[in-house]
């Protein structure tokens, strides 16, 4: 009785229930008041129930013929849509069994060879599934120039033998973009790209050509680059003397790119009666929202190529640079005044130091020691602590570093890893020498340990390089670090006596990084050498730490012995072992190699057994690092060192 009732209520609509209730308190107080009325009353009640259950049950009825009926008419409209569908459209299997084509399908692509795109969007979904990641079909293809929006979801095929793998079917629509992709492009081409252009030597051509000359020179100069500008239908607005600002629409940089930004050549070609050779460093950005944000992205792209030498063109887009040019070989241009400013600055963030660490590069050379040892008696001259990051060894330092264990000083000054680390806290002042690159300092852990950051290095700027330093001394035109931080003691305010080891220690990186002053050698760098010989230095004692061990020097025999000659100036060659020191012996081994007459570039492949590496070096017109740059979408970085243009890559 009481399912019943429940089915009877459940059956009956809310505001007809409100109703019952209503009409059985009439008729309660109507019996209330005559009790004649309660046997009518129960009648009447009686029949409007039968009633109301005749009418709910009749309206369920018409509701349920009107759901069938709707139902066939929405799978013949579906039906219909499938068939007349103003898209093409597809229905197919994981497999790639094609299931059913609209004719619309088949007369977009008739004449196109259309079933390899399907196999190949069904190969890429067939691993998908494979590895229980259902993908949505969501993505953009080009047939025969016209570009598709491709949409489709896939559904579970039911089996009856629940043995059998799971399959799916999908329809797929091809909708033409084509006039949208279009106009999206033509809306993205036309937006604003801002550049700056720096013309390198324009100091030194002031200075050593008569009025006169000058201004025809400068004159041609500048109606070659407003030529080039009007080749993009851009302008070129001079801010300074030697700055120029380009604004030009986005399109034009594929075309820049096509020619190799050809301007840098043709600036060259203008020369002076003393033939002084006018070159260039050009920036171009297109990431900001506003123009004046591109301007800032072109700042620091320009920071980029002034930092790799100048003479090149660096194009910065979606978070990615592009190089173009830096063939010239770096030309001497720093003076005293910045090493002065350097110095005093330095002094400074030493006092309101803490403490001080000092920090080297990866796999440490004596370049990196030599001049870490330098910056160590700045540092002790302003009464501070300091020390020496030692977490990773070259072969090159072993003889250098067993004599200063000799003195008794530097016991407590080199640190591994874990006592540098705690010994660093906010109040510490980094200074990082011989790299400026996060990704190869000896340990990356101490950039986040704190925010006083001092960067002193010569090598051409990366693009992955420590962007939030208080002090930069960055000279690509330098030597060596170890000629930057002697000119940094030099002219220091505090009067700094070197010990004789350290003075050897900058001595002996000079000459590395210069081959024994042959290479990259300027008149700042003798001045330095000058400055370093008063001290007294042991010649012989610092050739001896650059001697190699018998077992080594056969190595790189071997090395050079396997190269081979490509284009009649280009050296390869490969060292096979595995060996954790496998980049310095590459490194080695390709400066070996240039001492071959025809070799002008070489390069050295090494293995060293979770890491191949690869050493590049040039004496030439042949720029290795932009080679090796463009590895670099295989190739992760490993290793970079510069002089005479070094530079040393791994793979993971």
């Amino acid at each position: 009785m009481q399912n019943n009732n429940k089915k009877f209520l459940e059956n009956i609509e809310s505001k007809t229930k409100i109703y019952l209730v209503i009409i059985l308190v009439i008729l309660i107080v109507l019996c209330a008041v005559n009790i004649v009325f309660i046997i009518p009353s129960i009648i009447l009640y009686a029949l409007i129930i039968i009633y109301t259950i005749w009418v709910a049950n009749k309206r369920k009825g018409e509701i349920s013929n009107y759901i069938d009926q709707l139902t066939i008419s929405m799978d013949s409209a579906a039906k219909n849509t499938l068939i007349n569908s103003p898209f093409p459209l597809i229905i197919l299997e994981t497999d790639g069994n094609v299931i059913w084509r609209s004719s619309k399908f088949n007369n977009e692509f008739l004449n196109v060879g259309i079933n390899s795109y399907i196999d190949e969007m069904t190969k890429e979904i067939k691993i998908e599934i494979e590895n229980n990641n259902i993908p949505k079909i969501d993505k953009k293809i080009e047939i025969e120039g016209k570009i598709y929006h491709v949409i489709g979801n896939y559904v579970k095929i039911k089996q009856k033998d629940r043995k059998k793998a799971n399959k799916y079917m999908t329809i797929l629509y091809f909708v033409d973009v084509t006039s949208e992709e279009e106009l999206l492009k033509k809306y993205n081409d036309s937006q604003t790209s801002v550049g700056i252009i720096m013309i390198d030597n324009y100091d030194e051509i002031l200075q050593r050509t008569v009025a006169e000359e000058r201004a025809q020179f400068l004159a041609t100069l500048e109606k070659r680059l407003y030529d080039w500008a009007g080749e993009t239908n851009g302008i070129i607005i001079k801010t300074e003397r030697d700055t120029f600002v380009y604004i030009f629409d986005r399109k034009y940089i594929q075309k820049m790119k096509n020619d190799k930004f050809a301007i840098l050549d043709t600036i060259k070609e203008i020369k002076t009666k003393e033939k002084l050779q006018l070159t260039l460093s050009i920036a171009i950005s297109d990431e900001g929202e506003t123009n004046y944000e591109k301007y800032e992205s072109a700042n620091d792209a320009m920071d980029i190529a002034l930092g790799r030498g100048g003479d090149q063109a660096v194009i910065k887009q979606n978070g990615k640079y592009s190089f173009f040019g830096g063939k010239t070989q770096e030309l001497e241009k720093r003076t005293k005044v910045k090493a002065r400013v350097v110095a005093h600055a330095l002094e400074e963030l030493v006092k309101k130091a803490e403490n001080v660490i000092i920090m080297g590069h990866l796999n440490g050379d004596i370049d990196s020691m030599g001049s870490s040892l330098g910056l160590y008696r700045f540092v002790k001259s302003m009464g501070k602590d300091a020390y020496i990051v030692n977490n990773t060894n070259g072969l090159s330092l072993d003889n250098f570093i067993n004599e200063m264990k000799e003195n008794d000083e530097y016991n407590n000054v080199l640190l591994d890893k874990n006592e540098a680390i705690s010994k660093t806290t906010s109040q510490t002042l980094l200074i990082i020498t011989d790299t400026h690159k996060k990704s190869y300092v000896e340990i990356p852990e101490l950039l986040d340990k704190t925010e006083n950051i001092v960067i002193i290095d010569h090598h051409r700027r990366a693009t992955d390089y420590i962007d939030n330093a208080l002090l930069t001394f960055h000279e690509v035109y330098a030597s060596s670090a170890s000629e930057l931080v002697t000119e940094i003691v030099e002219y220091a305010t505090k009067d700094v006596t070197l010990e004789q080891i350290e003075a050897e220690g900058l001595y002996a990186g000079i000459m590395m990084d210069t081959k024994n002053f042959t290479f990259k050698t300027g008149v700042r760098t003798f001045e330095a050498a000058a400055y370093l010989r008063k001290y007294g230095i042991d010649i012989i004692r610092v050739k001896k730490w650059f001697q190699s061990d018998l077992e080594s020097y056969t190595v790189i025999a071997d090395i050079v012995k396997n190269v081979e000659i490509i284009n009649e100036s280009i050296g390869i060659s490969e060292y096979k072992d595995k060996d954790k020191n496998a980049n310095l012996i590459c490194a080695k081994a390709a400066d070996e190699l240039l001492t071959i007459s025809e070799i002008t570039a070489s390069f050295v492949i090494g293995n060293l057994g979770d890491k191949i590496c690869i050493s590049g070096r040039s004496i030439g017109d042949i720029n290795v690092q932009l080679i090796l740059e463009k590895l670099r979408w295989r190739w992760s970085y490993y290793s970079c060192w510069s002089s005479t243009r070094k530079y040393d890559y791994g793979r993971s």
